[in-house]
């Protein structure tokens, strides 16, 4: 029999039906059990007919009970089984093994290198850019105002190049401080370099396809491209850049950083960047190229790209990671119209659309000329520490010891050490003396070079000169 809890705060026609559910599912209604008519359990109950009309109508909209006119309503059957307790609950489906998967999100979490070490005083992290109180004053105030202007139309699904006003942004701002001249249809947004990675990887080349990476180099495109089942091949880097006449006949896409190269540090000479273009067009195969922070120049104004000389199969990639925080999660691929329209339409498949508040955010935070000022504002708080960072390096004898490289450009610069030094003892002896250093060799997929990739973005001058003279006590007492 049903119950009423007049105490229960749950409504009369929700307790009733938990109770009927349970006597159902427990065996004490059995299957094909014929229930009384609703008028007379609402007498036998105590409540009215209708409270019962209503628990009736759910367990028949659950599919607990059928109906007949003529029969009235009964249990229905469902494979109840009486011995259920007694039963032993099988696990859910196993998860498949995915060896490529495994092993990239391995070799990714050891090129950040994590935070191992929560006693860590100073960290030379090059992933990361400056952030203040200031910009987040002004990110919170992009945020309301473009929460309060936007249409509502702005909130159902949106274009899978991304939201047009931002796109319009980008686009003036690619003509005025890139030099990148393009039309808005060649503009996809997209949610980092990874995602920008593997988009192309889905629809611009098969399964299989060879694909050349710079040795050493950013890791997550290799990664992104060997799980995507592509057969990547590694190029050598020196002071030049990538050696372009080692870049493997079959190649259907390479991946460059000629701005700033990743992690060596050293820019593209116009010759190698001319011989790889000429490469391209007769090989017909893509070029991408990252600019990851190219728009950090402490030499002249940030270098001509690859794209603005033959945009016909080169893909420019762009972040806000760098330039204003990693947490927004919007980039930008900049490419032939055929080919941003083919990653429209994997995005459309498989993405839909970036989440709206970070784009309508961003369009905001340009047009009203936060980020102009938020670049000039980094600029020179980076101009100063990579000034810092390069004195330090100089006065404690470092870099007579190592090969400084990549100071010209970007968040980072290198100290290369001999291949045959201990690397990866200095670093964790670093470690241990509450200094982080980024070792080369996680950057290197088949390379033997040996060093410390040195950020220098998030730390202030003073803990620059600190850190670099600890690193300095550490390395030369052991050289």
């Amino acid at each position: 029999m049903l119950q009423v809890n007049r105490d229960d705060k749950n409504p009369i026609w929700q307790q009733l039906l938990d109770q009927a559910i349970h006597h159902i599912t427990t065996g004490k209604w059995p299957p094909g059990e014929l229930l009384p008519p609703s008028r007379e359990l609402a007498l036998l109950v105590g409540v009215s007919r209708s409270t019962i009309q209503i628990v009736y109508e759910e367990l028949f909209s659950r599919g607990y009970t059928v109906t007949n006119w003529r029969g009235g309503t009964r249990v229905s059957e469902w494979g109840f089984k009486t011995n259920l307790a007694e039963e032993v609950i099988p696990q859910g489906p196993s998860t498949p093994t995915l060896p490529l998967l495994n092993v990239a999100v391995d070799e990714l979490n050891s090129w950040f290198r994590g935070k191992e070490n929560g006693n860590v005083a100073i960290d030379f992290c090059p992933h990361e850019p400056y952030l203040d109180e200031h910009f987040r004053k002004t990110w919170r105030q992009s945020f309301l105002q473009a929460s309060a202007e936007t249409d509502l139309t702005n909130w159902g699904y949106g274009d899978a190049y991304g939201f047009t006003p931002l796109r319009e942004q980008i686009q003036r701002y690619l003509t005025f401080e890139r030099g990148v001249h393009v039309e808005i249809d060649q503009i996809i947004l997209t949610s980092g370099a990874q995602h920008s990675i593997d988009l192309i990887a889905q629809a611009l080349l098969k399964e299989g396809e060879t694909v050349s990476v710079e040795d050493p180099g950013f890791p997550a495109a290799w990664m992104t491209m060997k799980y995507r089942r592509m057969n990547v091949v590694a190029v050598p880097v020196d002071e030049y850049g990538v050696q372009v006449e080692q870049i493997d006949p079959q190649t259907k896409l390479i991946f460059v950083t000629p701005s700033h190269q990743c992690a060596v540090g050293v820019i593209m000479s116009e010759p190698r960047k001319q011989q790889l273009l000429q490469k391209s067009a007769k090989n017909q195969f893509w070029i991408v190229e990252d600019d990851y922070d190219g728009e950090f120049r402490y030499r002249g104004g940030p270098l001509p790209t690859l794209f603005s000389q033959q945009p016909h199969n080169t893909l420019y990639m762009m972040s806000f990671s760098k330039m204003v925080a990693p947490g927004i999660r919007i980039s930008a691929v900049i490419g032939p119209k055929d080919a941003i329209r083919q990653l429209a339409q994997v995005q459309q498949l498989t993405y839909r659309h970036l989440p709206i508040m970070e784009q309508l955010t961003l369009a905001h935070f340009i047009e009203h000329g936060h980020f102009m000022r938020h670049m000039r504002r980094t600029r020179n708080v980076y101009r100063r520490r990579h000034e810092a960072m390069t004195k330090a390096i100089m006065v404690t004898g470092l870099a007579e010891r190592f090969k400084l490289s990549g100071i010209e450009t970007g968040l980072h610069m290198l100290l290369e050490a001999e291949e045959s030094f201990d690397e990866e003892a200095m670093t964790n002896l670093a470690l241990e003396n509450g200094i982080r250093v980024y070792p080369l060799s996680k950057y290197c997929l088949e390379n033997t070079r040996k060093g410390w990739v040195l950020g220098f973005a998030k730390i202030d001058e003073q803990a620059i000169e600190e850190g670099i003279f600890r690193l300095a006590k550490i390395l030369l007492q052991e050289t």
